[in-house]
């Protein structure tokens, strides 16, 4: 987990990618210069709750792995270390500009992240935490747990279709054609051939539940008792409803919240809130198999269907607006969340039955 969230902020740092050059100043010059005279407090808040969501983490890592006395050396230099080094990179990128300012806030955050994974240390929280995970999960939790906690962020990117991850293939031709355009491979790809018909309003209200049941089964897979897993029922029912609000107040304002809440919505929802409820007692050997079978058809309906016009418009918000920093680790948890819910729920099914 520490080492993704790592990958994240790298790959958020350094986005858009394209047009490295040499600027003519040297790549530490930032550390040494006037403190920028416009900032936000938006962007405060971004660098500090980012770094210090890393810094708990590795200090998590760094404690259950037996760092012993390198744990808290470890835990202060390497946030340090990684944050001066995307910040050096940032020189070679003209849409980006280093910031001595977002040194020192990512630097604290990761700090005070590390404090707090102390200091709950110091209290006993961790080891409850290992109990209360021992007695509602299965012990191989690993890779689901994860899964779980990056889908809330995964559903901040704009969706055509609410709850809708894994909508690649209309982009991933776009980039094709871009790729191999002016060469004869060109013809080789079968971009255009079937028109893109758009969904249904049942169509649509279909692959909602099942983007919701999905998730939701990968959780019952894990759970001990069917008690625990309505528990869980509720609390992710809770957690959609707000990733989706959320993601809806960034992209078109915080009195539009609740917009994406449309009859084909209200729908699927209660078609997953209906099915998660009848399938509390599914087997967890089939919860895998389920859970598969969902992502395969959800996958297939999404993909068939074209994005609207006025979705695209959403999608500039975000790619042009402040979210800028953030809308490509979004839409790649986005686009790659599904495929690796299916590697995932592929490994459960083959793993032999005496270690589920």
């Amino acid at each position: 987990m520490t080492l993704l969230l790592s990958g994240l902020v790298v790959y958020a740092s350094l986005y858009p990618f394209t047009g490295w050059r040499l600027q003519g100043v040297s790549p530490t010059a930032f550390l040494w210069a006037p403190l920028p005279q416009y900032w936000t407090g938006f962007d405060v808040m971004a660098n500090l709750l980012g770094y210090a969501v890393l810094g708990f983490l590795l200090a998590l890592a760094l404690l259950r792995s037996g760092g012993g006395l390198w744990t808290w050396p470890l835990a202060l230099a390497l946030p340090l270390l990684l944050s001066l080094g995307v910040e050096t990179l940032q020189n070679f990128l003209p849409a980006r500009i280093p910031s001595n300012v977002d040194l020192a806030l990512n630097t604290v955050g990761a700090w005070l992240g590390a404090g707090v994974a102390g200091l709950m240390e110091r209290l006993g929280v961790l080891r409850r935490w290992s109990r209360f995970r021992a007695n509602w999960f299965e012990p191989g939790a690993h890779g689901s747990l994860v899964l779980l906690a990056l889908w809330p962020f995964a559903l901040l990117y704009p969706m055509s279709v609410p709850f809708g991850l894994g909508q690649v293939v209309e982009r991933l031709e776009a980039g094709l054609v871009e790729l191999l355009g002016g060469t004869p491979f060109l013809q080789w790809l079968p971009v255009g051939l079937v028109p893109a018909a758009p969904l249904s309003p049942l169509a649509e209200a279909f692959c909602v539940s099942l983007c919701l049941l999905a998730p939701l089964l990968m959780g019952y897979a894990d759970m001990r008792t069917t008690g625990r897993r309505a528990v869980f029922w509720l609390m992710f029912g809770v957690c959609a409803f707000g990733a989706a609000g959320l993601s809806s107040a960034l992209t078109y304002g915080p009195s539009h919240a609740w917009s994406w809440i449309s009859p084909q919505a209200a729908l699927g929802l209660g078609l997953a809130a209906v099915a998660g409820l009848l399938l509390l007692a599914l087997p967890r050997r089939l919860c895998p198999v389920a859970m598969l079978l969902c992502l395969a058809v959800s996958l297939s309906l999404l993909n068939r269907a074209p994005a609207s016009p006025y979705f695209a418009q959403s999608l500039e918000v975000w790619e042009q607006g402040r979210f800028i920093r953030f809308h490509g680790l979004s839409q790649w948890l986005g686009w790659l969340w599904p495929f690796a819910a299916l590697v995932l729920g592929l490994r459960a099914v083959v793993r032999p039955t005496a270690q589920r």
